[in-house]
C-alpha cells in the first residue's frame, strides 16, 4: 500500500474534526487524530489523578498514625517520668523511716539518746529533701519580704526597715525552683 498524501491527511483530519463536533482544522495536525484520542486522554488523566489520590490519602493516613503514634510514646514517657521519679523519692525516704523505726524499738534509751537520733534522723530527711531538690525558705530577720516566697500572718511594730521580715513562723519549701509551700512570716510595719 501506498503512503497516505497530504490530501488524504487533510481529509481525515477533518472526518476526525467533523466526527468530535469541532470546526475542520486549517491546517493537517502532526499525527492523524482519532476519534476516540481526546477520550482517552480524559480517560488516563482521570485514572492518572486517581492514583494520586489514592497516594495522597495513604500518606494522610500514615501522617495521622504517626502523630498519634508519637502522642502515645510521649504520654508513656511522661507516665514513666512521673513513676519513676516518685519511686527515686520514696527510694531517698527509706532510710528516714528505717531510723524512726531503729529509735522507736530502743525501750532504755536515755533522754539524750533519744535527741541524738532524732537529730540524726532530721539530718537524713533533710539531705533526702535536698537530693530531691526540696530546699528549705527559711528567711533571716530583716530579709525583704517577697509574697512569691512568704506569707504575711501578721504586720507587727519592729524597729527595722518597713516590709521586712521580723520572724518566721514556719518554714517555706520549693521544690525545683517552684514554691511548694511559702514561708509564714511576720512582717514589720511602717513607722
Amino acid at each position: 500500500m501506498s503512503e497516505p498524501t497530504e490530501n488524504q491527511d487533510t481529509t481525515a483530519a477533518h472526518l476526525a474534526a467533523h466526527m468530535a463536533g469541532q470546526a475542520p482544522a486549517t491546517e493537517a495536525p502532526a499525527e492523524p487524530a482519532t476519534p476516540l484520542d481526546p477520550l482517552a486522554s480524559a480517560q488516563a488523566e482521570i485514572v492518572a489523578l486517581q492514583v494520586k489520590a489514592v497516594e495522597l490519602q495513604d500518606q494522610y493516613i500514615r501522617g495521622q498514625a504517626d502523630v498519634q503514634n508519637a502522642r502515645r510514646r510521649a504520654d508513656d514517657e511522661v507516665s514513666k517520668a512521673r513513676k519513676f521519679a516518685l519511686e527515686s523519692f520514696a527510694d531517698s525516704l527509706l532510710p528516714v523511716l528505717d531510723s524512726l523505726e531503729a529509735g522507736l524499738a530502743v525501750q532504755t534509751a536515755t533522754p539524750e539518746q533519744i535527741r541524738e537520733g532524732a537529730e540524726a534522723t532530721l539530718r537524713q530527711l533533710k539531705s533526702a529533701l535536698e537530693r530531691n531538690k526540696v530546699l528549705a525558705i527559711d528567711p533571716a530577720a530583716g530579709a525583704k519580704f517577697d509574697p512569691a516566697q512568704h506569707q504575711a500572718i501578721s504586720v507587727v511594730p519592729a524597729d527595722q526597715e518597713a516590709n521586712t521580715v521580723v520572724t518566721v513562723l514556719q518554714k517555706g519549701y520549693l521544690i525545683a525552683e517552684r514554691v511548694l509551700r511559702p514561708a509564714l512570716v511576720t512582717v514589720a510595719a511602717a513607722k
